[in-house]
């Protein structure tokens, strides 16, 4: 406690020397935020002082709270500043958080872009402000990985910081679907349920299991079972489904039971590089392939390969990203949402199948129906936000929410997309087995 009072009175005595300065913590920020965002301030910033810079009449507003959001700019002048500064409630957002993060997004100065010049002048407004020194230790939600990049151990360690958050947040944001993927709005008027269950059956009918019963199919990284149960229930196949979450395998075969598919679907707690001496006739990855790694695909979609028959179908459904980009350490989601996480151009995903063998046979983008999921996500955590806090902290429930927001928009203006990729392994003939046209998938 007494540390915590320290840095109050620390706080209260600096901002008290400002004032006494002549100079509002505005007047000491607005070099900082004109290098940043150019001189016409597209939102309005409130300071802990009270005082404000930008329109009036701002759908949204940015609160900074304590002197310490510059001190994190200093050091990270870059998203993960920003980031831990929101973390921790020294930055906030009132109103329209997707309206302020698009406008943010529009303004950032050329060449900027959270560096560069952006370092003197934090450092400047820091003087200023009298708040040089070491940076703010960073909040305790941050991941911190260790051991060699996607190893076995170092996947298990990543994919808890990221799903065994709790099974009961997962229902508050994803809703009774559980299903934590791109959704499909066939309909312009369809629910986030309805859609979701719309892009388990697109994934059903690209995978051909309606096509002869008793189909074997392998869901790799099987999340909370929702795509398992919906092929079981309405495919007549069998399913084994495969996470490393031990939370997701606790709560998937909860969901089996419950929908009475004990003997149609196995839920297994198993890394896909564990899975040998079975075949199957269908393999779907949704969601996952974002954690293999560039490096690691070829070696992801061999092992697929070889656990398919004979015309056996792959369906690949993954984030992707023009050039890949990895989740560095110096990124907010990189650091807080998915350590090690990647971001593969959907070119390289193709290339990477057919050299290990598949024949790509359908590439489809479902980019705005991404955005348009994430806003159904974060609407949900808004409406239940008092349980998602007390469930999770407020910090972990405003990282979902800055997260998901901002992939919103990266969805909506195309920095990101998603993309089903279709794969099939073809018979020493050349046979197939795919239908001749698409009529049958839309």
């Amino acid at each position: 406690m007494s540390s915590t009072r320290d840095r109050t009175d620390h706080t209260r005595r600096t901002v008290q020397e400002a004032v006494a300065g002549g100079r509002s913590a505005a007047d000491n920020v607005r070099p900082l935020l004109d290098t940043l965002l150019g001189n016409d301030l597209p939102v309005r910033f409130e300071f802990w002082d009270g005082s404000a810079l930008g329109p009036a009449d701002s759908p949204g507003v940015v609160r900074l709270n304590s002197v310490n959001a510059v001190r994190r700019i200093l050091w990270s002048p870059n998203q993960l500043g920003l980031g831990r500064a929101y973390v921790t409630g020294e930055i906030d957002v009132d109103g329209d958080l997707f309206w302020v993060l698009d406008a943010l997004r529009d303004a950032v100065a050329p060449g900027a872009r959270f560096g560069g010049n952006a370092v003197p002048t934090a450092f400047a407004a820091a003087a200023r402000l009298r708040v040089l020194g070491g940076p703010p230790p960073p909040p305790p939600e941050e991941a911190r990985a260790g051991g060699r990049r996607h190893s076995k151990a170092r996947d298990a360690a990543a994919i808890s910081h990221h799903y065994d958050v709790g099974n009961d947040f997962y229902r508050i944001v994803l809703g009774p679907s559980m299903t934590y993927s791109c959704a499909r709005f066939a309909e312009p008027d369809m629910t986030l349920t309805e859609a979701q269950a719309s892009k388990h059956d697109l994934i059903g009918r690209k995978l051909g299991l309606g096509e002869t019963p008793g189909k074997r199919l392998l869901d790799v990284g099987c999340g909370w079972g929702s795509l398992a149960i919906h092929a079981a229930s309405n495919y007549d196949v069998e399913v084994v489904g495969i996470t490393i979450s031990k939370a997701q395998v606790e709560l998937a075969r909860q969901r089996v039971a419950a929908a009475g598919l004990e003997q149609q679907v196995d839920i297994r707690l198993q890394d896909y590089r564990d899975v040998q001496g079975e075949t199957f006739d269908a393999i779907a990855s949704v969601g996952m392939f974002e954690h293999v790694g560039a490096t690691r695909m070829a070696l992801y979609f061999e092992r697929l390969h070889n656990l398919l028959t004979p015309t056996g179908r792959l369906l690949n459904h993954a984030i992707s990203s023009v050039n890949n980009s990895a989740m560095s350490r110096r990124s907010f989601i990189g650091r807080y949402v998915f350590p090690d996480g990647e971001l593969v151009d959907v070119g390289k995903v193709q290339q990477a199948m057919e050299q290990v063998g598949f024949e790509v046979r359908d590439v489809e983008s479902l980019r705005e129906h991404y955005a348009r999921t994430l806003r159904h996500w974060v609407a949900n955590l808004d409406a239940q936000w008092d349980r998602a806090v007390s469930l999770v902290g407020m910090a972990r429930a405003r990282i979902w929410r800055l997260y998901m927001a901002g992939s919103a928009i990266g969805f909506a203006d195309g920095g990101i997309s998603v993309h089903q990729v279709l794969g099939v392994k073809s018979a020493l003939t050349g046979a197939s087995g795919m239908p001749e046209t698409r009529d049958g998938w839309a």
